[in-house]
């Protein structure tokens, strides 16, 4: 799997590359990511990436051709076509279903905006996938892209230290799409605070059931929308739907 991240700011991917768990998929090129700048392909003395709006405005525009042009230059390297991922207020919002779907790919080639935007033209030409973190705005496509990387490089197999470790986590279909529940460690008494007592009961359908009822309930609480989802596809019980109608 080969990412290529097309990025005014590359220094910003070497911590990140080199930190966590997930450095080991980076390390083994497990997942292997390929940084490009566009400056390295523009025209000029002073290598131009950017230019005023037509129409009048504040900030700057990332000019096609550079991006255009670096892009030629990685898919040239991949030595095969992929799909162009660009980060926008405008794309699919990214969810656990899109990130198994990339987990499970060749990679793409992450384009990572700056400044007001990018030129219309290029994104209409190149761009073959657009996805956004949510409603809100960044400087950049570069944390976007870092999300995403990191999102794909835990699925894969021996990144996380237990390999049972993400079916656990959040929105995981093994969960049924629900939150995941609160946990606990050591000391068992924390500032007058203790365990919940079924997890220090040793029975484990007991713990089990304990957690799937604190999924359920923060799930109702806080994202009754994953409630609908799993209802709908059949995924709750009739012990399941006793226990959503219980405040913890």
């Amino acid at each position: 799997m080969r990412f290529d991240v097309i990025t005014l700011f590359p220094e910003l991917f070497a911590p990140f590359l080199a930190s966590g768990v997930t450095r080991r998929a980076y390390e083994s090129k497990q997942v292997e990511v390929v940084l490009w700048n566009p400056r390295d392909y523009a025209e000029g003395n002073y290598r131009r990436v950017d230019d005023r709006p037509f129409g009048g405005g504040p900030g700057m525009v990332m000019m096609a051709e550079p991006l255009s042009a670096c892009l030629d230059a990685a898919l040239a390297a991949r030595g095969a076509p992929a799909p162009v991922l660009l980060f926008s207020p405008i794309g699919e919002p990214l969810r656990h279903e899109a990130v198994e779907q990339w987990a499970a790919g060749e990679g793409a080639v992450l384009v990572c905006g700056r400044y007001e935007g990018i030129d219309q033209r290029f994104i209409e030409a190149r761009v073959t996938h657009q996805l956004s973190l949510g409603d809100f705005v960044l400087s950049g496509g570069e944390i976007p892209a870092m999300a995403l990387l990191d999102a794909v490089a835990r699925l894969q197999p021996g990144v996380l230290g237990d390999e049972a470790s993400h079916i656990q986590d959040s929105f995981n279909p093994a969960l049924d799409g629900l939150l995941d529940c609160p946990h606990y460690t050591r000391p068992e008494q924390w500032r007058g605070e203790g365990v919940p007592a079924p997890l220090m009961s040793g029975h484990h359908l007991q713990i089990e059931r304990w957690r799937r009822d604190q999924r359920l309930a923060i799930t109702r609480d806080r994202r009754p929308d994953l409630i609908d989802a799993a209802r709908l596809a059949g995924r709750l019980s009739a012990i399941d739907e006793k226990s959503l109608k219980k405040k913890l």
